[in-house]
């Protein structure tokens, strides 16, 4: 099969590097596994040797999802369409597992998209992700380094995030000219409740538009009476976005909301 530029497609082709992505998965036999974007199949095929209960595939490509019927048959089960617009549908007795070698262009659309699900933890046991090695860093970077921002902020709202690995561009086809990173992310029990998560996206949006101005400017852009919430939530007006740590911003998200 032919790589798709349009839809991001780099097919993972070495089977040692496919073989330690489904390790850190440890799946059993009892585990319900999600795959987003299968391409070919290769780790597919990896996902199989593990005997899980069951494999869901989603693959948007009508001619990667007939080639892996094919390869395939009945062993899993293929969704033909774009996980954008059914991520909300898979609904079990039993929090699943979920894999994917994600396409460049929208892998942080993904991953919002499932953080943005309510009771997350009770359907999703795992999620072990392929990113650029840019996103990935910005997704598990922590308070005052160059790389923390609104990624890191929204993803460990929910999620607790570790690098397992970097994968040199040599493991895909077609090579792709930066470095990915393997990431594990897995739902936290309790987290802070907000009563809309795009309230979030929005306050971190406003901080980090300009990361290198004082807090004072996003602060006055969210509240009329910016300085007494500051004082309310013990903030130094004169810091930067970069040297708030997350709690910092769900409290100030929960202020906006009320």
């Amino acid at each position: 099969m032919n790589p798709k530029k349009s839809l991001g497609q780099n097919f993972l082709n070495n089977t040692n590097l496919l073989s330690k992505i489904v390790d850190n998965g440890k799946i059993s036999k009892e585990d319900i596994i999600l795959e987003i974007g299968p391409g070919s199949g290769n780790l597919t095929n990896e996902l199989l040797k593990k005997k899980p209960k069951k494999l869901i595939v989603v693959e948007k490509d009508d001619n990667l999802s007939e080639f892996l019927y094919d390869r395939f048959g009945g062993q899993i089960k293929i969704i033909n369409k774009d996980i954008l617009t059914c991520y909300k549908d898979f609904n079990f007795d039993e929090p699943l597992k979920v894999f994917g070698n994600l396409p460049y262009n929208i892998s942080t659309k993904i991953l919002t998209s499932f953080i943005k699900i309510e009771n997350l933890n009770k359907k999703f046991k795992k999620f072990i992700f392929i990113f650029q090695k840019e996103v990935a860093d910005r997704i598990i970077a922590e308070e005052n380094t160059k790389n923390y921002g609104r990624l890191s902020i929204i993803t460990s709202w929910k999620l607790n995030s570790k690098k397992l690995l970097d994968i040199d561009p040599k493991f895909f086809y077609p090579k792709p000219k930066v470095w990915s990173s393997l990431i594990s992310l897995t739902p936290k029990i309790t987290i802070e409740n907000l009563k809309n998560a795009k309230h979030l996206e929005h306050i971190t949006n406003i901080f980090f538009n300009q990361r290198r101005k004082m807090i004072r400017k996003p602060m006055r852009q969210l509240f009329s009476n910016y300085e007494k919430v500051a004082k309310n939530l013990n903030l130094d007006l004169n810091l930067r976005p970069q040297n708030l740590p997350i709690k910092k911003y769900i409290e100030i998200c929960k202020f906006y909301e009320n």
